[in-house]
């Protein structure tokens, strides 16, 4: 069993400090959810944990089973099986999704498999909560809606099999029908161990998952955390 462990990370950005000595720990299979008020540090600390070169880190250490992590390269972290999703995704056009998770899948697994074989193995991955398979042949996040870019990306989840999967706002915008697809992805993978961070602004994202644990951040820091007792809580009373 994989474990993500964050002590007392702290950074900032231009001398502001966005993440304040945070601390938590996920383990394979666990999804643990990230609410708070706009401008609280989530997206940051998501951010953070992955490397983005904006942000200065001031102190804290990032652990994955038991191997400082904190300032290895981006790059590296997602071969060790990290994984960002980020609130808006870069297009890119003239890659088709089939090619890029095939270079992808290559680096991340050191593994080489022919074209058709890998195709198969895409088609089966989506099939198994409803994706269409037609995304394989569209641009990497280029020309989709809201809610296709959300199933591409955890298209690319099903695919790459994180051990650590972070997601910003992954059900914000998305419509009712591409939600179930999104939770049904995030489901099975919680089943074949993948950990996830969920960011979420709505506590409707409790009725489509049982989380773990469930955090509560403002000003850069976390100040509570909880199981459902915490859920309801939130329901009642908001972020306070």
């Amino acid at each position: 069993m994989a474990k993500l462990e964050i002590k007392n990370l702290s950074a900032e950005v231009n001398g502001k400090v966005v993440v304040n000595d945070v601390s938590l720990a996920i383990s394979s299979g666990e999804v643990h959810v990230l609410m708070g008020p706009n401008g609280s540090g989530k997206s940051s600390l998501l951010n953070v944990i992955l490397g983005h070169p904006r942000y200065a880190l001031s102190g804290g250490t990032i652990a994955l089973d038991g191997e400082d992590i904190t300032n290895m390269p981006t790059y590296k972290k997602a071969r060790k099986g990290l994984f960002l999703s980020q609130q808006i995704l870069p297009g890119v056009e003239g890659v088709t999704l089939a090619t890029f998770l095939r270079e992808a899948h290559h680096h991340i697994k050191n593994a080489t498999t022919s074209v058709l074989e890998f195709y198969k193995y895409l088609e089966a991955r989506a099939n198994l909560v409803g994706i269409s398979t037609s995304f394989l042949k569209r641009f990497v996040n280029a020309g989709l809606s809201g809610g296709e870019k959300k199933q591409s990306e955890v298209l690319q989840l099903m695919v790459l099999q994180p051990q650590f999967a972070f997601l910003d706002e992954i059900d914000s915008g998305v419509d009712i029908d591409s939600l179930k697809k999104v939770f049904a992805g995030i489901e099975l993978l919680k089943k074949e161990g993948t950990g996830f961070l969920l960011v979420t602004h709505y506590t409707k994202i409790f009725q489509h998952i049982a989380p773990e644990r469930v955090h509560i951040m403002k000003d850069g820091a976390i100040i509570a955390s909880g199981g459902r007792e915490l859920i309801k809580k939130i329901e009642e009373k908001g972020f306070q």
